[in-house]
């Protein structure tokens, strides 16, 4: 069945080629993508939004609150439950680093399980109050939908990863109701090397997936902004990038701490246990934490300023703008803390929409305390709508998806010229201490990020020794004789063999000249060893070795050779310069047509 499913594929991709250009087909592809993974980013905001009002607002009970408390767990705990339970043969990963690695190392080949269970686990954890966004989440089912469909099609590496970063694009597009966004979001994040033919693809994968997405849920994220800035606020605005730059400079170095506290929790569920407990006194404390947190924001940009607070235990202090202002900036960072901690717990999202929300909250914090104090009088919706490009901008490093996305979703195209101000300098203080975003970081300090700034040490560090290896020569032994070996030896098509001990340990090597001039030339010593042939090694190199140490010892010793030994310094085989060319030839033309 499954060999006649692929030549049936196999004839249809032929007939496909002599009927329609392969890159009018990749429109073709690209719309089914745009509609998939507009379905999928309807049908993960509908099941989401459904388990928030039922929890919320479709039972009645005196205390029911108080379960505010364990909803969170409950929810990390159903996640990481339906993880260990329903996907045992690949890998689940969270976040948009893991799509980021697909692309670079696994010629964009996305698990397909991840079209469904990024979906039902993201559902299951915002749903139920995990303080995280669903765009990471849909970025990467429309991804996962784009490569599925790209190799179904049968498609090459590069236009599998179009059609992925057309998924991802899509994703966003149909999250936010945002087409612009999606095709920026994919070009800023996924396709550094950006061409004019990626474009059309783009445009219509996140144009299809916005009018997909807002057929099937049409509930609009934020009010519109219609009143323009003014000269005489820019001053503030400039305040306002500088807060949000060196947040998100705490945001990064927060992320780190407390990835590795839980990391240093090896149980699964313990993670699960101390994260929702954590996590629902927070919530408990600060309702504004729970789900994605955009409600909050929505009331704020409608003129309800006090709904930080309005929900909470301290709600009776909401007429005190002096409560209010502290309230909100504890808010923020709780919401920090709270995204992380749902993350480290074993909870599925990502840090998109933290990001405005926080991003939001220092905007409303900024404006609502100069107005409180008579400092000036500045428009709070305004700085609110600045404030979440910055923070997605100084975050993510996506300075042009914050400007275009918060312009799409609020209608704040009046306001350009401060969210380009805004996302600019708060982009260029995090930059200036964060040479990574959160999701590039851990790819660069592991050598696995595709870069364009330096293309050399990019392909060098996509190569891995292990796999450069020559183990076709003959090993010798140190105390056998030559006379014995002398045969295989002079069968042998190389030139150079390594010596070993008793105990597999390298000692070093012989050359075939040194075995023709003595063995040959006085074939009376029988008793020649090849310990007596032998010679030290010039370098050695070690499996776990990287790209450019190897390439620096070879330089060092004008050695086209060298040994290559495990950590035990047993002898695995040899490397050659040719076999590095080569392989680096291979990568730097596959990253040269990596969007052409």
């Amino acid at each position: 069945m499954y060999v006649r499913l692929v030549n049936y594929l196999d004839a249809l991709n032929q007939y496909r080629r002599t009927k329609i250009s392969n890159r009018n087909f990749l429109v073709i592809a690209a719309m089914i993508v745009g509609v998939l993974a507009g379905l999928a980013a309807a049908l993960l905001k509908t099941i989401t939004h459904h388990i928030e009002d039922f929890l919320q607002d479709g039972f009645h009970w005196q205390y029911k609150y108080y379960l505010f408390l364990v909803f969170p767990f409950i929810g990390i705990l159903l996640s990481v439950m339906y993880v260990k339970r329903f996907i045992r043969k690949g890998k689940f990963e969270t976040g948009l680093t893991p799509l980021l690695y697909t692309i670079s190392k696994k010629s964009s080949r996305v698990e397909p399980h991840n079209i469904y269970s990024q979906i039902i686990t993201a559902a299951l954890t915002v749903g139920f109050g995990g303080s995280t966004g669903l765009e990471a989440p849909i970025v990467t089912s429309g991804g996962g939908i784009g490569s599925v469909v790209g190799r179904f099609l049968g498609l090459s590496y590069r236009e599998t990863t179009m059609l992925l970063a057309c998924g991802a694009a899509a994703g966003i597009a149909g999250a936010f109701n945002s087409p612009i966004a999606g095709i920026v979001f994919a070009i800023e994040i996924l396709l550094p090397e950006f061409t004019i033919p990626a474009f059309i693809p783009l445009l219509l994968s996140s144009a299809t997936a916005a009018v997909v997405a807002r057929f099937f849920y049409n509930e609009q994220l934020f009010f519109l902004v219609t009143e323009g800035w003014k000269f005489n606020s820019l001053v503030w605005y400039v305040v306002l990038a500088v807060l949000i730059g060196l947040f998100s400079m705490y945001f990064t170095k927060a992320n780190y701490f407390i990835k590795g506290l839980f990391y240093k929790i090896k149980h699964p569920y313990q993670k699960v246990v101390v994260g929702g407990i954590v996590l629902g006194a927070m919530v408990f404390l600060f309702p504004t934490l729970y789900g994605e947190g955009y409600i909050t924001i929505k009331n704020l940009l409608g003129g309800n300023y006090t709904a930080v607070i309005t929900n909470s235990i301290f709600s009776a202090y909401s007429n005190i703008p002096t409560v209010v202002i502290l309230f909100t900036a504890i808010t923020v960072f709780a919401k920090s803390a709270a995204t992380l901690v749902t993350l480290g717990a074993g909870g599925n999202g990502g840090i998109f929409a933290p990001s405005l929300i926080m991003g939001g909250l220092i905007g409303f914090l900024l404006a609502f305390t100069i107005n409180t104090l008579g400092i000036a009088h500045v428009n709070v919706s305004n700085f609110i709508v600045a404030g979440m490009a910055a923070s997605l901008s100084a975050i993510m490093h996506a300075p042009l998806t914050g400007i275009f996305l918060i312009a799409e979703i609020t209608g704040g195209y009046v306001l350009m010229v401060p969210l380009m101000i805004t996302s600019a300098i708060s982009y260029l203080i995090n930059r200036s201490t964060n040479k990574y975003s959160i999701y590039t970081k851990p790819l660069a300090e592991s050598g696995e990020l595709m870069s364009h700034e330096d293309k050399d040490t990019t392909v060098l560090h996509m190569m891995k020794l292990k796999y450069l290896v020559e183990k076709d020569y003959l090993v010798l032994n140190e105390e056998e004789t030559i006379a014995e070996k002398l045969p295989e030896i002079l069968q042998s098509k190389r030139n150079i063999f390594p010596v070993i001990a008793e105990d597999k340990s390298f000692k070093g090597l012989i050359f075939v000249e040194d075995v023709l001039k003595k063995a040959i030339n006085n074939p009376a010593n029988p008793d020649l060893t090849v310990h007596d042939l032998m010679q030290t090694a010039p370098s050695i190199v070690f499996i776990t070795d990287s790209m450019k140490i190897v390439l620096k010892k070879m330089e060092k010793e004008n050695a086209w050779l060298l040994p290559v030994l495990n950590e035990q310094e047993e002898y695995i085989g040899f490397v050659s310069k040719t076999a590095v060319f080569n392989k680096y030839r291979a990568l730097l033309s596959r990253q040269a047509d990596y969007m052409e």
